[in-house]
C-alpha cells in the first residue's frame, strides 16, 4: 500500500508540475524577435506577378509566423528595408496577440494616419504573420478566432491565362479566350475573369472610341456565346476609362449579363464610380489598390460598388479585412478578395472568407498549382472549382524556405507595372 502510494503522490506531482509549467509557458507572455524577409522570383509565365515579398516573424518561443506584402511600388529590396524599419521600431519585443494596439501604432507611424498604400502593405503582411502565430499559439485555425467557420468550401474563379502552345493571344482573340474558358469550365471552374479593354497607361482614364466599344463588345458576346452559359463571365477591367466611357460601355454589356464590371474607372475617385454603378445594372466590384476601412467606407457610402475585391496583402490585414466584411453587410455588399500575388495571401483570403456571411467568391491564379504550390510544404486544396479551407492551425500553410531560397528576385522591374507612353 505505502509503495503503491508513494508511486501515485509521484505521478501526481509529476502531473502537477509538467501542467504547472504548461500554464506558465501558456500564459508567458509572448514576443516578436525577429524577421526575416524573401524576395522570391516567380519565374515565367509571372503569373501573379514578377516576384512576391513574404515575411517570417520569429517569436521568443520560436513560433513562426509567415505574411505578404502586395505591390509596394519600389523596388523590392528598397521594400525589405522599409520592412525592417517598422520591425525594429514598432514590432521588435512586442506581443503579437495585441493586433489593435500593433496596428495602430504603425498606422500612425511618422504622424500619418491615413490609408498609404506603402506603409499599408508593410502593415498587411506583420499582421498576417501575427495572426499565423497567434492560430499556431492556440493551435485554431484563423477563422476560428474571427467568429468560426461558415463556408466549408469557398467558390473560385481565375483569369484566362494564355499557354505555351498558343498561336495567338488569349487576351486580343476572342475565339480562344472562349476555348480557354471551356477549358477552365471542364476543371470545374463556374467563373471566369478576361480584360477586353486592352492595356493600361498613366494616361488612363480614357474616352473609348467608337471602334474601341465594338470591338470589346464583340468580344465579350464571343465568349459568351462559347460557354453557352455554363460559367458566369467577370470583366475585368482595371480603370482605363472615363465616366462617361465606362457608362457608354456598360450599356453594351448588360445584354450578357456579366457577375461584375471591375473597377471600370481609377479607384481614387469615389462619388464617379458611384456615378458609374448607378448608371448600370451589372455590378460593380473594386478594392484591390483600396486600402483600410477608411476608404472602404466611402466606396460603400457613394454606392460605388457592390462587390468588394481587397488584396489582404495591402489593405490592412486580416482584422482590417473583417472589420470591412462587417461594414459591407450593412450595405448588403459582397465580398471578392483580390488575388495576384503569392499563395500567403492567398491563404489570408482562405481564412477569412471561411468566416464571413457576405463571401461571393475567391480570385486564385488557375487551380492554385504549380509555383503556388511548389512555394508551399503542402498545397492548397483546390477541388473542381472551390477551395477547400484547411483545419491546421494559423495561416495553414508553410512555406518551404529550401524552395524559395532558390529564386532570389534579380531584376530591375516593379511586381505589376503600366504599358509605357
Amino acid at each position: 500500500f505505502k509503495h503503491n502510494l508513494q508511486k501515485y503522490v509521484t505521478l501526481v506531482t509529476t502531473y502537477d508540475c509538467n501542467f504547472y509549467n504548461f500554464m506558465r509557458n501558456l500564459l508567458k507572455k509572448m514576443k516578436l524577435k525577429k524577421i526575416k524577409v524573401f524576395i522570391v522570383a516567380n519565374p515565367p509565365p509571372h503569373f501573379g506577378g514578377r516576384y512576391w515579398i513574404f515575411i517570417k516573424l520569429i517569436t521568443d518561443k520560436d513560433i513562426v509566423g509567415y505574411g505578404e506584402i502586395y505591390s509596394v511600388p519600389f523596388h523590392p529590396n528598397v521594400v525589405s528595408k522599409m520592412i525592417e524599419d517598422v520591425f525594429e521600431r514598432y514590432v521588435k519585443d512586442k506581443d503579437p496577440f495585441k493586433i489593435e494596439k500593433l496596428w495602430r501604432t504603425i498606422y500612425s507611424s511618422g504622424y500619418t494616419q491615413r490609408p498609404d498604400i506603402s506603409l499599408m502593405g508593410i502593415i498587411s503582411g506583420i499582421e498576417m504573420a501575427c495572426w499565423d502565430i497567434i492560430g499556431k499559439e492556440l493551435g485554431k485555425p484563423i477563422y476560428e478566432l474571427l467568429g468560426g467557420q461558415i463556408h466549408k468550401k469557398l467558390r473560385s474563379y481565375t483569369y484566362l491565362y494564355p499557354k505555351k502552345s498558343d498561336k495567338s493571344d488569349v487576351y486580343t482573340d476572342a475565339n480562344l479566350a472562349g476555348e480557354r474558358a471551356n477549358e477552365y469550365i471542364e476543371k470545374g471552374f463556374t467563373a471566369v475573369k478576361f480584360d477586353p479593354v486592352g492595356k493600361y497607361t498613366p494616361l488612363d482614364p480614357r474616352q473609348l472610341s467608337l471602334e474601341e466599344l465594338i470591338k470589346v463588345e464583340n468580344f465579350v458576346e464571343t465568349v459568351h456565346k462559347s460557354v453557352k452559359n455554363k460559367c458566369d463571365l467577370l470583366i475585368g477591367t482595371h480603370g482605363q476609362m472615363t465616366t462617361a466611357s465606362a457608362v457608354r460601355l456598360a450599356k453594351r454589356l448588360e445584354k450578357f449579363d456579366p457577375m461584375w464590371f471591375e473597377e471600370p474607372i481609377p479607384p481614387e475617385n469615389f462619388e464617379e464610380m458611384g456615378f458609374v454603378s448607378q448608371s448600370t445594372t451589372i455590378p460593380i466590384a473594386t478594392g484591390e489598390r483600396l486600402a483600410t476601412k477608411y476608404e472602404f467606407s466611402k466606396i460603400l457610402q457613394s454606392k460605388g460598388a457592390s462587390i468588394l475585391q481587397m488584396n489582404l496583402g495591402r489593405v490592412g490585414g486580416i482584422l482590417e479585412a473583417k472589420k470591412i466584411a462587417g461594414l459591407a453587410e450593412t450595405h448588403y455588399a459582397q465580398i471578392a478578395p483580390h488575388l495576384y500575388c503569392g499563395p500567403i495571401v492567398g491563404a489570408a483570403n482562405i481564412q477569412i472568407s471561411t468566416c464571413i456571411p457576405n463571401f461571393l467568391i475567391l480570385e486564385g491564379i488557375k487551380d492554385w498549382g504549380n509555383f503556388y504550390a511548389d512555394v508551399l510544404n503542402e498545397p492548397i486544396q483546390w477541388e473542381k472549382g472551390y477551395v477547400i479551407p484547411p483545419t491546421k492551425p494559423g495561416l495553414g500553410v508553410e512555406l518551404n524556405e529550401n524552395i524559395i531560397k532558390k529564386y532570389s528576385y534579380e531584376g530591375t522591374k516593379l511586381h505589376l507595372e503600366m504599358a509605357e507612353i
